[in-house]
């Protein structure tokens, strides 16, 4: 038994005539027929009486009729619910990001998320990337923003943005850099403040540095980006970092940003989910809602020094 037949059968039924059933529809009677056939042929049992004046139930299609009519009633509740749900998903969803991403990022995508699907319950936790990885691949959280994310067949990325990273230092620069960009070789001779190993901005560093035979003076080894900010803005050192981070601080005039050249430093913001799981309408919103918000960033210039 399919939905189509039991409906042919229960309009039918309803109806007490062929004819004006295939009317109501839309079908051609021949086509009817053929489905109560079908259903009689499969059940083994007459499902109608046919005399001069129509047709009517046998004892076995009024027993069908009754458990017809329930089928086709739950059948259209759930697609009413299922569309529902389109229109307003629910349940809950989690995304993990880099605390640097989550600066930025964090509070207008709560913002507009909740706006948006208030009835979803959403987590936010921040981490490295190989930590947010971790917890994408083993479920632990549903959408995740990544830094240059190596090749997986079990995870799923689009590029969001090219990042570009800059020097920061204070106010009042102790070193007195010229205004504008400068060239890489500087982060050898003034004192720079640096994540340690294995930090992927740190390893990032030393590969691209490396490569140009520059070796950052690093004079402090901090993992916390709040701390390696009131460093520098105390003139303590200098550090890397991504504008978007300190935004707010070089508009205030709390500290100095010089964006790097030979070489220059990038890189490459990802939005990943896991091959693994189904796609929720909660986590295909939320992945809609972090790759439109980001583009806004961009535009409002709060991702790359203009």
């Amino acid at each position: 038994m399919d939905i189509r037949q039991l409906k042919a059968f229960s309009i039918t039924a309803a109806c007490g005539s062929f004819s004006r059933a295939a009317v109501a529809l839309s079908i051609a009677q021949p086509a009817l027929s053929r489905y109560v056939k079908a259903l009689e042929t499969e059940l083994g049992v007459k499902l109608f009486y046919r005399n001069g004046r129509g047709i009517i139930l046998t004892e076995a299609g009024k027993l069908l009729d009754q458990y017809a009519k329930g089928i086709l009633e739950q059948a259209s509740r759930a697609a009413s619910e299922i569309a529902a749900l389109q229109l307003s998903p629910n349940g809950s969803v989690a995304i993990g990001m880099p605390p640097s991403v989550g600066s930025v990022l964090t509070v207008p995508l709560v913002e507009r998320y909740r706006e948006q699907y208030p009835q979803i319950a959403m987590r936010v936790v921040e981490g490295f990337s190989g930590h947010v990885l971790e917890w994408l691949l083993t479920g632990k959280i549903d959408v995740a923003v990544l830094y240059n994310q190596p090749a997986m067949s079990n995870v799923l990325s689009e590029p969001l943005l090219k990042e570009e990273l800059v020097l920061l230092g204070a106010a009042k620069d102790p070193s007195k850099l010229p205004a504008g960009h400068v060239s890489a070789k500087v982060l050898a001779e003034i004192p720079m403040i640096l994540p340690s190993r294995p930090h992927g901005l740190r390893l990032l560093i030393d590969q691209v540095f490396g490569k140009a035979g520059i070796e950052p003076n690093i004079v402090i080894e901090i993992d916390a980006m709040p701390s390696t900010l009131n460093l520098v803005e105390k003139g303590i050192g200098y550090t890397v970092l991504s504008y978007s981070t300190v935004h707010h601080l070089v508009k205030a005039g709390r500290i100095r940003c010089f964006p790097i050249v030979r070489p220059q430093l990038t890189r490459q913001l990802l939005l990943a989910t896991s091959s693994q799981r189904p796609m929720t309408m909660a986590t295909r919103a939320l992945t809609k809602i972090v790759t439109t918000q980001m583009r806004e960033l961009v535009r409002d210039g709060r991702w790359n020094p203009r």
